[in-house]
């Protein structure tokens, strides 16, 4: 009889002790253990001179330094993880072939229609409108669709407001469009959009431009400041127009399956690394683009800055774009914009 006392004394607290171990390993976690090494990977679609590449770098720098090393991140420029087709970049970041991304909300909407709003022509007034829209519903509302497909938003950033390159002519109003080879990002929103200006457009890789516009394939493009720049686009062009036609934002996106598995508070340190590479790539974006402006100009690139009835030209022009997507984005979703 004592015998079998002591035996279920033992079980007891053999019983006890894996129940106490248990809750000890998994109260701080929002899936995973935060004991757990971990290399993972980091896709940036352009080259290392880039303030995305930057961010990156110190996004990766403050995860590896507040986890003591525990979790690495490696950084890839030049969307090398997707053979250069950004397309392909974010359907691997959802798959969680990557691990985190930089990616323009252009590239997202290939995955749903409804993010193409953050790219509808004249949407944003000036970089102050930008801020309170992303940093507001509007900017919750894209946050939703992202962990919609599979991807939990870490923040935004600041590819910019997309300027219109050639070297054919200055481009001061619709009519000068008409006709000019002009590639733009793989969304049929923006192929509606560039005829409707009369262009013919065409889509390709970014990776693909360079080359397209030395050899005469296309006359033009469109992209932020930053990537003029860093892509050294001024070789090939010799026009640019500073329209701000359509504003560009930085998603830092993680693999929603692998943030979800990550403790508690593994998930806060990348939560606030994130916070803290956003907020300097913006910075960072806005303090050079004029540098980087004075540089292209100094390297021969041809200015030119439209008038407010120029501007409100090519906004009459793009009107037709507003009544074919409205149902494509959802009116809630455009409204949250244009409030």
């Amino acid at each position: 009889m004592r015998k079998s006392k002591v035996w279920f004394g033992l079980v007891v607290s053999v019983i006890m002790m894996l129940l106490v171990a248990g809750c000890s390993s998994t109260s701080s976690s929002g899936g995973g253990s935060s004991d757990k090494k971990m290399n993972l990977k980091m896709s940036v679609t352009v080259g290392n001179t880039s303030t995305w590449f930057l961010a990156a770098e110190q996004f990766a720098e403050e995860v590896e330094e507040k986890t003591d090393g525990r979790i690495t991140i490696s950084v890839f420029p030049n969307e090398q993880l997707s053979g250069g087709d950004s397309g392909k970049g974010v359907e691997l970041l959802v798959k969680g072939t990557t691990d985190f991304s930089y990616h323009s909300t252009i590239i997202y909407s290939i995955l749903n229609d409804r993010l193409g709003v953050v790219s509808a022509p004249f949407l944003f007034k000036d970089l102050n409108d930008v801020d309170a829209k992303m940093n507001g519903e509007a900017g919750e509302e894209v946050k939703k669709i992202l962990r919609e497909i599979g991807v939990e938003p870490l923040g935004f950033g600041q590819n910019g407001f997309r300027q219109v390159t050639n070297s054919k002519v200055e481009i001061k109003g619709p009519g000068d469009i008409k006709g000019l080879k002009v590639r733009i990002p793989g969304i049929k929103m923006y192929t509606d959009l560039w005829k409707e200006f009369g262009a013919d457009p065409t889509t390709m890789t970014f990776s693909e431009v360079f080359t397209s516009l030395q050899q005469g394939t296309i006359d033009g493009q469109e992209n932020p400041i930053d990537v003029i720049h860093s892509s050294k686009l001024n070789e090939v062009q010799d026009y640019i127009t500073m329209w701000n036609y359509s504003y560009d934002p930085l998603i830092l996106g993680m693999n929603k399956k692998k943030f979800d598995s990550l403790s508690k508070e593994d998930q806060e340190i990348i939560q606030t690394a994130a916070a803290n590479a956003n907020k300097y790539q913006i910075e960072l974006a806005r303090e050079k683009e004029e540098e980087q402006i004075a540089e292209l100009k100094e390297a021969g690139m041809q200015f030119y800055y439209p008038t407010d009835a120029e501007i409100e030209q090519f906004k009459q022009v793009s009107k037709p774009i507003y009544e074919s997507y409205k149902s494509v984005w959802g009116e809630d979703l455009l409204n949250a914009f244009q409030k």
